[in-house]
């Protein structure tokens, strides 16, 4: 089983029955990632893999600290055949680090996980900010406003957002410049 089969298999694992909302959004992320093969070449494959994972830590069977990006990476981390370049893109996903900073996390996040190549962890942002909670097509500034409104601004999630927007449109805004140079959309086929 490669790759890609192996992180859909697991993700839906843990995703689709207890929370279908979350693997909806899971499998938009991943095709949006598709989307992005011209600019990614040979990471293509392990980027879906960590597109269609990056959320697991959701997962009412591996949550432990309440802050997904720590738990998914460190589930992926004890499962054989999961590169430890998308255990390292789950656990620092859409500015995760900002997020473990707000939840007294960041120092167990930075010394457990390093971080992915800039190029990459941005393509998973993008993946993540462009994608609706049902796994339909937005903007970044729309997904940042849906993530407010459903969280609230003063939680912990509403004022990482809001701290992370600045950063979250900026990476948005080089994956789409990539693909302009690549004369590629990032829509889906």
């Amino acid at each position: 089983m490669d790759l890609t089969e192996r992180a859909y298999n697991l993700a839906e694992s843990l995703l689709s029955e207890p929370l279908p909302r979350r693997w909806a959004h899971s499998l938009g992320v991943a095709e949006r990632s598709r989307s992005l093969g011209p600019i990614l070449d040979d990471d293509a494959a392990l980027m879906e893999a960590a597109a269609v994972l990056h959320d697991i830590g959701y997962s009412p069977r591996i949550a432990s600290t309440g802050f997904h990006p720590l738990d998914g990476a460190r589930f992926l981390r004890e499962q054989k055949g999961i590169d430890e370049r998308v255990v390292r893109l789950v656990a620092h996903h859409s500015c995760a680090l900002l997020e473990a900073e707000e939840r007294g996390l960041r120092e167990e996040l930075e010394t457990e996980f390093e971080l992915e190549q800039p190029a990459l962890v941005d393509a998973l942002l993008f993946c993540d900010m462009t994608t609706t909670p049902d796994g339909g097509y937005t903007s970044s500034r729309a997904r940042v406003s849906e993530i407010i409104g459903r969280y609230g601004p003063d939680t912990i999630v509403g004022r990482f957002i809001q701290r992370a927007a600045p950063e979250i449109h900026a990476a948005v805004q080089r994956v789409e410049e990539r693909l302009t140079v690549a004369g590629a959309t990032g829509q889906p086929r």
